[in-house]
């Protein structure tokens, strides 16, 4: 069951973000990161959506079967999209995330954002929407949880036709009982 917290200010800009992990105790990390990010200056959490377990996607070998948790968390901003970004890169790091050269590398946290209002960045930093959002059933089941009839940026769909217009199969994505609150 997704969480509607509050209703969206119209003076701020709604943020998706998706968040997941695949090490250690992964629901606390998810857990870990929502608390994170209500707290961060600048930043109101306005809905979480039900947490699901997840293949990984694109990883190595040896790392398959480390399945993901993963989720959605909408929230209003009136930071500007680089503050924005430092942000949610300083909550990563302070909740171990650890950077190196394979991007599909295990880890305790992983946040991107999805979208942020009607923007279309392709900044060397920021490239929003983010380019594989539609791709990915573990962020198009939980995002259309929350927001199935938003058409984000750049895109004619919604991300339940999105979601429909997946492969069969494409990943397993199975919702599991927990939720996001601690």
């Amino acid at each position: 069951m997704s969480m509607q917290i509050n209703e969206c200010n119209q003076d701020g800009i709604e943020v998706g973000l998706s968040i997941g992990s695949n090490l250690g105790n992964r629901l606390e990390h998810l857990r870990a990161a929502v608390r994170a990010i209500m707290w961060a200056d600048g930043l109101t959490v306005t809905a979480l959506s039900p947490v699901y377990e997840t293949e990984p996607v694109g990883v190595k070998p040896e790392h398959r079967d480390m399945p993901y948790l993963n989720a959605v968390v909408l929230l209003e901003t009136h930071l500007p999209l680089d503050i924005l970004s430092e942000t949610i890169h300083g909550i990563e790091k302070d909740l171990g995330r650890v950077r190196t050269t394979d991007r599909f590398a295990p880890r305790t946290i992983d946040i991107d954002i999805l979208y942020a209002g009607r923007t279309i960045s392709h900044a060397k930093d920021l490239t929003l929407p983010h380019p594989r959002w539609a791709q990915r059933r573990f962020v198009l089941q939980p995002l259309a949880d929350l927001r199935p009839n938003v058409q984000i940026p750049g895109s004619s769909l919604t991300v339940a036709e999105h979601l429909a217009a997946l492969p069969i199969g494409s990943e397993a994505v199975h919702q599991i009982p927990q939720t996001l609150e601690s």
